[in-house]
């Protein structure tokens, strides 16, 4: 299977329900895209596929695309935790028809599970991690330490949500700002990036640190933003003539 251009697989998820920017979207591409056969992609929390249907698409022949989301109905977007069964069946089936309509339905296995059920259904390291799952601390920081702990040396972990989710901004703090094994490269809005492969050395994990810490004043922004729709004040904007600001992902 030829790679398609990321503008093709852009346009291909223009209608697919879910959190993503097209630079996040590219940083994901990417991702997938440096993946070598034999390599393994694990994405946690698919949601409707709009971010599996861009990994699978990036990835080569002969490498493993593995989605992991229990569509439950819990969990599911921006304050939207608990209390959506009755769209989880739906959400399941639209996830699957998404997939095939972009034409990687035997691309990806989907594991309808819990993150941390699904370990004994993965096999080996990972090359590309992916994280958008449960947005709590526990849950979160659950994620970032047993699965992260699989990605191969070198790899990449992707977690989305950063520096704006409270819980999965607490769980980054906790296990990578000061952390000895994954490098920060950058974000994409909220979409951090992060490579297996930091010198241990205390310059370089201060260093690493720094940058991280830097990110917290655009967290605070998004917290801000947060409060005011939350308050659904964006009415403001609308007679400052601007549009009424989404929610921050």
């Amino acid at each position: 299977m030829t790679r398609k251009p990321f503008a093709e697989v852009l346009a291909s998820v223009d209608g697919v329900d879910g959190w993503m920017s097209p630079d996040q979207a590219e940083a994901l591409y990417d991702a997938a895209a440096s993946c070598h056969i034999g390599d393994q992609i694990v994405e946690i929390g698919s949601f409707r596929g709009r971010s599996t249907v861009v990994l699978a698409s990036a990835a080569a022949e002969g490498v493993s695309v593995i989605a992991i989301d229990p569509h439950a109905g819990n969990d599911r977007g921006p304050q939207q935790i608990d209390g959506f069964v009755d769209e989880a069946a739906e959400d399941h089936d639209v996830f699957e028809a998404n997939l095939a309509n972009a034409g990687v339905g035997d691309r990806v296995r989907h594991i309808r599970a819990m993150s941390n059920d699904a370990h004994a259904d993965v096999e080996g390291d990972i090359a590309v991690l992916y994280i958008d799952g449960a947005h709590r601390y526990a849950p979160a920081r659950q994620d970032i330490v047993e699965w992260g702990a699989r990605v191969r040396a070198g790899g990449t972990m992707l977690i989305h949500d950063s520096f704006s989710s409270v819980g999965v901004t607490a769980a980054i703090g906790r296990e990578l700002m000061f952390g000895h094994r994954f490098r920060y490269v950058g974000r994409a809005r909220s979409l951090t990036i992060y490579h297996a492969d930091l010198d241990g050395s205390v310059r370089a994990r201060a260093i690493n640190s720094v940058r991280q810490i830097l990110q917290l004043a655009w967290f605070v922004k998004n917290l801000l933003l947060k409060v005011v729709l939350t308050l659904k004040v964006g009415k403001l904007w609308r007679l400052a003539g601007r549009n009424e600001p989404e929610w921050p992902y």
